[in-house]
C-alpha cells in the first residue's frame, strides 16, 4: 500500500501546499493520482487558482500536465471545459465561481490531460470539496495554485501536504531549515480550552488586539491590526495581563518594542499559523528573549514532498536531500517524488 491509501483513511481532504513556485507542487499531486489509480482509490480534484496548464502563466516556464483517470471528479470552470484532453461529463453546475467563469463538478469518462480550477474563498472551496465526497469521491485533493499561507488555513482541509525544494536556495541546509521552521510553525500548541480561550473566541468577530487576564477579563485596543503596534501594545500591558490576541498579520514589527519584562510574562494568541510571517532567525532570537505563542488552530500536515531540482539549472543529490529532510523532520513521511 502507498502514501496516498494510507492518507485515505485519516483524511477526507488533503491540501497541497508549495513553499514557493516551482516548489514542486504539481508533481506531487500527479504523483498521488498516479498512487489513486494504482490503488483504486476515487479522488476529487479541484484548485485554488488555475493548474494543468503547459505553461506557468506568470513565470512562462514550462509545467507538468495534470492527468486524471476514469471515474475521478474533477472542478473546471466553464472556459477551461473544452480545452480538456480528458473526455467530461458535467454532472454538477455549481454556485461557486472563478475568475474564468461559472464552476462545474464533472467525471472523467475518458482518461486525459485537464487543466483544473476552483474557489479561491476558503468557505466555497469547503463547501465544493463536500459537494465531491456527496457525490462519490474517497478523497478530495485541492490544488494550492495561488497563495501558501492562504491555502495552507486549517479551515480549508483536514491536512496538508507540504512540497519543498530546491527552489528555495541553492544551498541544501537552507532549504532543510526553512522547511523545518514552517514546520515548526504549523505545528504550534494550540491555546487550552478555559477561561482564557472562551473570552478570546467570544470577541474575535471585532477583530481588534485584545489583551486578556487569568479571569477572562478582556481589554480591547483601538487597533485592528499588531502591525507597527509594538510600543502601544507593550504600553497597555499591565501586571495582570497575561495573553495577547493578535488579528491579521504577525511579524517583527507587532513585537520589536515589547520589553523583555512583558514578553517574557505574556503568551502571544494568533487564530492559526498562517498569520505568522517570520523567518526562521529571528524567531530563533525572538524565542531565547522569551515570546511564547499559541493558536487557536494549528495544521497537521500528512506529509512532506521534496523536490531536488530548481528552474535555474542547479540540483541537490536526492538522496541526500532526503535523508538530511528526514534527520530533519523524523516524524512525518517524507518522499522525493521524482525518484
Amino acid at each position: 500500500m502507498g502514501l496516498l491509501h494510507e492518507l485515505s483513511t485519516k483524511y477526507k481532504t488533503l491540501s497541497i501546499v508549495g513553499m514557493a513556485k516551482n516548489a514542486g507542487k504539481t508533481t506531487a499531486l500527479n504523483y498521488l493520482i498516479e498512487e489513486a489509480i494504482d490503488e483504486g482509490i476515487v479522488l476529487g480534484i479541484t484548485s485554488t487558482g488555475r493548474d494543468g496548464e503547459t505553461q506557468d502563466l506568470v513565470t512562462g516556464t514550462e509545467k507538468p500536465r495534470v492527468f486524471l483517470e476514469e471515474d475521478m471528479l474533477v472542478a473546471v470552470p466553464a472556459l477551461l471545459y473544452d480545452m480538456a484532453d480528458a473526455g467530461l461529463e458535467v454532472i454538477q453546475r455549481t454556485r461557486y465561481s472563478t475568475a474564468i467563469g461559472p464552476l462545474f463538478i464533472c467525471r472523467v469518462k475518458e482518461a486525459g490531460y485537464v487543466q483544473i480550477a476552483g474557489p479561491v474563498i476558503n468557505a466555497e472551496q469547503k463547501l465544493l470539496c463536500r459537494d465531491m465526497l456527496e457525490l462519490g469521491c474517497q478523497l478530495v485533493l485541492i490544488d494550492g495554485a495561488i497563495d501558501r499561507k492562504t491555502i495552507a488555513s486549517p479551515d480549508t482541509s483536514d491536512a496538508i501536504i507540504l512540497s519543498t525544494g530546491a527552489v528555495l536556495s541553492r544551498k541544501m541546509n537552507k532549504v532543510v531549515e526553512e522547511t523545518a521552521h514552517i514546520v515548526n510553525l504549523y505545528r504550534l500548541p494550540q491555546l487550552e480550552e478555559g477561561t482564557a480561550r472562551n473570552a478570546i473566541e467570544k470577541n474575535i468577530f471585532e477583530d481588534k488586539v485584545m489583551l486578556v487576564n487569568d479571569k477572562g477579563e478582556v481589554k480591547k485596543l483601538d487597533l485592528l491590526t499588531g502591525l507597527g503596534a509594538a510600543r502601544e501594545i507593550n504600553g497597555a500591558i499591565d501586571e495582570d495581563t497575561r495573553y495577547i490576541y493578535i488579528p491579521g498579520a504577525f511579524t517583527n514589527s507587532v513585537i520589536s518594542d515589547i520589553s523583555l519584562k512583558n514578553l517574557k510574562q505574556v503568551q502571544i494568541v494568533l487564530k492559526d499559523p498562517t498569520k505568522i510571517f517570520i523567518n526562521v532567525m529571528d524567531w530563533g532570537i525572538f524565542r531565547k528573549k522569551g515570546l511564547r505563542v499559541k493558536v487557536l488552530k494549528n495544521i497537521e500536515i500528512a506529509a512532506i514532498t521534496v523536490n531536488p531540482w530548481a528552474p535555474a539549472g542547479y540540483t541537490f543529490d536526492n538522496r541526500f536531500l532526503l535523508e538530511t529532510m528526514k534527520e530533519a523532520i523524523p516524524d512525518i513521511p517524507i518522499i522525493d517524488v521524482r525518484m
